[in-house]
């Protein structure tokens, strides 16, 4: 075999262990992540199914509206009394083997809490969640939903088939370029073979025309600019891993503290001293928390399309001081909790902005007002001027030094103090915030001052009937 063969054949099949290695690790990954979501979505839909059937009338359409709910959510959903038999089993459409009694074990482990237990066992083809109900009557009872992890891994086979094409497309490209490439490379060699050959034969006139500036040197500037631009390339693959892990870590911090409203909420519909209205407050504080927790999860995964794409933004009329009273009514709780006083100073107006993503402003800036304030209080102000309505947001915390003023609202970056990790910030609140506030064509103001506190300030167009 030439040595143009053996470079050839090494070179190719050191590329096709290489992708395919790639290939098949990227499907590994992917299915391991879909499958972790998979945990993550099916906890999240447990509590939003407990509260549903929380509020399930218990009469002869209970079956049938609890096969709706299955319907809808996708789930088996199976229900057992309080010693653990069986009540229903759902979807009716469905011939699935359900366990009759719920052991003593797994009945041990959901008294007295809320949490959701998520069972995922290899050898089993279903993701399980469970978690306990208590009715309005008192009566605990425990839910059991199930997914087939078949459903969850679906996409893969789109994704599998993508990344097999690509590999098999690749492979060809480097079979034709693994060919020229080993040609090129040994020209050079084939040059010296032939000219040694014609030597030995007695060609004494001959002579090797080896130009190491020319043939070599052509060949070393070129795999220079390829290693140049491979470790471009990686630079650029690490930056985005850590960009994806980071966004992962936004989410989680963005979703904390509707979370916890939630889950609150849920403990005290636990309580069998709770009057009517107030289970009633409690479920649409519930309800309205989980809207928002989509609406969220909606802006974070879009969040580059705040500087580019003004449409995102949705703007109408409507009156800022109910959502400044229902924010206030929502944060108050979490301030006075740390000894701080929300103080709420609203003048009517209406305004012309998107009223979902102003109040995610609003929140995020209270929010963090309230996290790095230890005493005092936080006054939340909308005023009418000449500018239009100005809405401030003003706190007796910690403060911010100037140095770090100019870098506070870029994406994850943090303050030793102001923004310290440890006091649970990402980085992407006050990002976000000025995305928002970009995309209606608003600037952010902020003064601090180090001891003292911090205020932030925006001026909202006003409707045109305000105007007038």
């Amino acid at each position: 075999m030439s040595i143009r063969s053996k470079l050839a054949l090494t070179f190719i099949l050191l590329l096709i262990f290489g992708i395919t290695a790639i290939s098949s690790y990227s499907i590994l990954f992917i299915r391991n992540y879909l499958l972790e979501e998979g945990e993550r979505q099916i906890e999240s839909d447990a509590r939003w199914l407990e509260v549903t059937i929380q509020n399930l009338p218990a009469n002869e359409r209970f079956e049938t509206q609890l096969n709706e709910a299955a319907q809808i959510s996708g789930y088996r959903i199976a229900l057992y009394d309080e010693e653990g038999v069986l009540y229903a089993a759902v979807p009716f459409d469905q011939v699935v083997e359900v366990p009759e009694l719920l052991s003593p074990a797994r009945r041990a482990e959901l008294q007295g809490e809320s949490s959701v237990r998520v069972e995922n066992r290899s050898a089993s083809a279903w993701l399980i969640a469970y978690i306990a109900v208590q009715d309005e009557g008192g009566e605990r009872r425990f839910l059991q939903i199930a997914q087939l992890k078949e459903q969850i891994y679906a996409p893969i086979k789109t994704i599998r088939w993508i990344i097999y094409t690509g590999m098999f497309i690749s492979i060809g490209l480097v079979l034709l370029v693994s060919v020229l490439f080993a040609r090129y490379l040994t020209r050079p060699l084939l040059q010296l073979e032939e000219t040694a050959r014609s030597i030995a034969e007695g060609d004494v006139d001959r002579s090797i025309q080896l130009n190491r500036d020319d043939e070599f040197g052509t060949l070393a500037e070129s795999l220079n600019r390829m290693a140049l631009r491979l470790r471009k390339d990686n630079e650029e693959m690490k930056r985005i891993y850590e960009k994806q892990s980071q966004f992962f870590a936004d989410i989680t911090h963005e979703l904390r503290n509707p979370l916890h409203t939630v889950s609150g909420a849920l403990e005290m519909l636990q309580m069998e001293t709770l009057s009517k209205e107030k289970k009633e407050h409690y479920l649409r504080t519930a309800t309205r928390q989980i809207e928002r927790i989509n609406r969220l999860f909606k802006d974070l995964v879009t969040l580059q399309r705040y500087e580019s794409d003004t449409d995102f933004i949705e703007k109408r009329e409507f009156e800022m001081a109910p959502m400044l009273y229902q924010l206030h009514e929502l944060l108050a709780p979490a301030a006075a909790g740390k000894g701080i006083t929300l103080k709420l100073n609203v003048e009517p107006c209406r305004v012309y902005a998107d009223p979902d993503k102003i109040e995610q402003v609003l929140e995020n800036l209270v929010s963090n007002a309230i996290k790095y304030t230890s005493e005092g209080k936080i006054e939340l102000i909308c005023k009418v001027d000449e500018r239009g309505a100005a809405v401030v947001v003003r706190d007796t915390g910690i403060g911010i030094s100037e140095e770090h003023l100019h870098r506070l609202f870029d994406r994850f970056y943090r303050t030793d103090k102001a923004r310290s990790r440890d006091q649970g910030g990402t980085g992407l609140g006050l990002a976000v915030v000025r995305g928002i506030l970009a995309a209606h064509s608003v600037e952010i103001q902020v003064e601090s001052e180090v001891g003292r506190g911090s205020t932030f300030s925006f001026v909202l167009p006003l409707a045109e009937a305000s105007r007038g």
